[in-house]
């Protein structure tokens, strides 16, 4: 435990008295293999007309592969807390206030958590290990996912409140790892190019997908437990959570062993000796956020503002029922147990299809004004989103289509907006900013989350 503690020290904090000028980089040698190696990639990439992504190259494959999952892994527990809220609903039934709060409260702890993560983290770009704070945030997510999952078991007697304390303190620790991932990621991608980036934002957009599916199967494939449909109908047996939260548990054990495969193939240590003869001797430069502002200053408001709306979406979806009233005894699709994870699995396959179609670039802008106005356009969901049937007090628009259309909508705009303004940020700064730069556009993104986890009190 003493080992673990003074790992995640030193991954937040550097090495006591460590002055590396950068994380436990690729060495010398490594790197003059690898420009002989980029080289004939470059090679190979114009015979085949691509980007090196092609089967020949496998390296290029495996890396992207990589750089998905990282960018799933990065956002799992957010939409793990978003998508499992049936579940939450259940086991707050008990307190009302709780229940009607509950949600607000998940996303306030996990963004100004992850906001007082992020600003440390980038504030110590000097001593910043990038490797072993990624490997720290996948650790992190394996311990709270498997403490999730005994608690479906263990605590199922727990009052409310004692379980929302435990339920935060898990939030806290899970944006905690986000914080690590985000800082870390971002960073560390910019030595693979453009590619990666674009890998890491489709990762987080299957991120979004594949915990609303399997919180769908969960429910489906394991029936509630005896007197939930009379007592709740809206509630999820404890059994289908506890496979939920073990599939995450697997999820960042997978993505933590393929990670150090990743560190190996490239010859990068997650605990190189600042006196390390493989160690760059030269100073990483410190670029000041004011100067990164300055030169991405409508990227980072377009980036922010996306997702400051974007934090309405999972206080809409968790109220937003089906038009069919449950006396009818609608199928199951309609009840509230799926209902209302479909929202989120729709919202989320709309996000990575945005994500998607920017790996096409004819569908891509760079334009920071063009993004920043398209970011404003997307508030315009905000009133679109009242028109549906609103903790079941009616809906204006009496169909359950024109709900999903939406969730479709904005969940593909979000995507959009944001893997346009990630990738095209690079191209703003100069090569030394590069690292420090995708830092700063994973704050301004985490500054968005933040805002809009506040505003999300006073949207309902």
């Amino acid at each position: 435990m003493a080992r673990v503690q003074s790992w995640i020290r030193e991954a937040l904090l550097g090495a006591p008295g460590e002055t590396r000028a950068d994380y436990a980089a690729i060495p010398a040698a490594d790197r003059e293999d690898g420009d002989e190696r980029e080289g004939e990639r470059e090679e190979r990439d114009g015979e085949m007309g691509g980007d090196g992504m092609g089967g020949k190259d496998g390296v290029a494959l495996f890396e992207y592969a990589i750089f998905l999952l990282l960018g799933c892994a990065m956002l799992w527990s957010w939409n793990m807390f978003m998508a499992c809220a049936t579940y939450f609903q259940r086991r707050f039934s008990s307190s009302p206030w709780i229940l009607a709060n509950f949600q607000s409260m998940i996303i306030v702890v996990s963004t100004v958590t992850n906001l007082g993560g992020t600003l440390l983290l980038s504030s110590r770009q000097a001593t910043a290990n990038y490797p072993r704070r990624i490997a720290t945030s996948l650790i992190i997510n394996v311990a709270v996912f498997t403490l999730l999952a005994l608690s479906t078991v263990l605590f199922r007697h727990a009052s409310a409140t004692p379980y929302l304390l435990f339920t935060l303190v898990c939030v806290f620790f899970a944006a905690l790892s986000t914080g690590f991932s985000q800082n870390g990621v971002f960073a560390f991608v910019n030595r693979f190019g453009g590619t990666c980036t674009q890998a890491i934002m489709t990762g987080q957009g299957v991120a979004g997908v594949l915990p609303a599916i399997a919180q769908i199967v969960s429910v489906l494939a394991i029936p509630p437990s005896v007197g939930t449909d009379a007592e709740d109908p809206a509630g999820a047996s404890p059994k289908s959570a506890f496979a939920y939260f073990l599939t995450a548990t697997a999820v960042s054990g997978l993505c933590l062993a393929l990670f150090l495969l990743l560190l190996r193939r490239h010859a990068i240590s997650l605990s190189t000796p600042a006196n390390s003869p493989t160690t760059p001797t030269a100073a990483k430069k410190s670029v000041s956020l004011l100067v990164l502002l300055r030169k991405l200053r409508w990227l980072a408001f377009a980036i922010w503002l996306s997702f400051t709306v974007t934090m309405v979406f999972p206080i809409f979806t968790q109220s937003i029922l089906s038009t069919r009233p449950l006396a009818s005894n609608p199928a199951r699709v309609f009840q509230p147990d799926v209902f209302i994870p479909l929202g989120f699995l729709l919202w989320n396959v709309g996000d990575l299809s945005g994500r998607l179609a920017c790996g096409f670039p004819g569908l891509t802008t760079a334009s920071p004004r063009v993004l920043a106005l398209a970011a404003v356009a997307r508030i315009v969901f905000v009133p679109i989103y009242l028109l549906c049937n609103v903790k079941g007090a009616g809906a204006r628009v009496e169909s359950d289509l024109f709900y999903w259309i939406v969730q479709l909508a904005f969940g593909a705009s979000n995507g959009w907006i944001g893997s346009c303004c990630m990738m095209a940020a690079p191209s703003f700064v100069e090569e030394e900013e590069r690292e420090a730069c995708g830092g700063f556009m994973g704050l301004a993104l985490v500054v968005g989350l933040t805002t809009g986890s506040v505003v999300s009190f006073f949207v309902l």
